[in-house]
């Protein structure tokens, strides 16, 4: 019988937070690369796509906000428990809306992607923070809405000091660690066996 190393790595979810333009998709998409090339299943759940596909309708109140959450927590869980490495890059701004996805997913893997706010707004190409300090939109997170950091993710990446693929192998890093990423020699072993 056939057997690969991806056949013995499970499903996970690695779910990065923080405010707008901390940095959270640039950091996913380096991570997206670096789990294709070692050969992983790989589904990106990102805030923007999923509000206007999945959560189409819904506003930026508390509780829209927490709804949304929950149904990218519920796509992410039944990825992740039929093997998929799951990347979650969403604001999710609420503590008890990420508490809660992370009871449902065994596989949890929170990273708080932090940048200072005025480096968030400095690195604004569309312009949101500007107009949410002139008051034009409401309830933007951060800003006019809270934005509750986690008290215990289990990475903490400050963006403001950092290169993204600095951030990026930090997270692969503790992946491997954690035992849901083979490193390249485990890999190289696992082919010489």
């Amino acid at each position: 019988m056939y057997r690969s190393w991806i056949d013995e790595e499970r499903g996970f979810t690695l779910w990065f937070t923080g405010l707008s333009g901390a940095g959270k998709t640039t950091i996913s998409e380096i991570v997206e690369h670096e789990l294709k090339a070692r050969g992983r299943r790989v589904e990106v759940l990102d805030g923007d796509i999923v509000r206007t596909n999945l959560s189409k309708g819904l506003g930026f109140s508390r509780e829209d906000r927490i709804i949304n959450v929950l149904r990218i927590g519920f796509v992410a869980n039944l990825l992740t428990r039929n093997g998929v490495a799951v990347i979650v890059s969403a604001i999710s701004p609420y503590k008890e809306a990420r508490d809660q996805v992370r009871r449902r997913i065994i596989d949890f893997i929170e990273v708080y992607v932090d940048a200072p706010l005025e480096v968030c707004a400095e690195r604004d190409v569309k312009g949101l923070y500007k107009k949410a300090f002139a008051g034009e939109i409401e309830q933007f997170t951060g800003v006019s809405d809270p934005y509750e950091p986690p008290a215990a993710p289990e990475l903490h990446l400050k963006t403001s000091e950092e290169e993204p693929q600095e951030s990026a192998q930090k997270v692969i890093e503790k992946l491997e660690f954690l035992g849901y990423l083979k490193t390249p020699a485990e890999i190289r072993d696992f082919d010489r066996a």
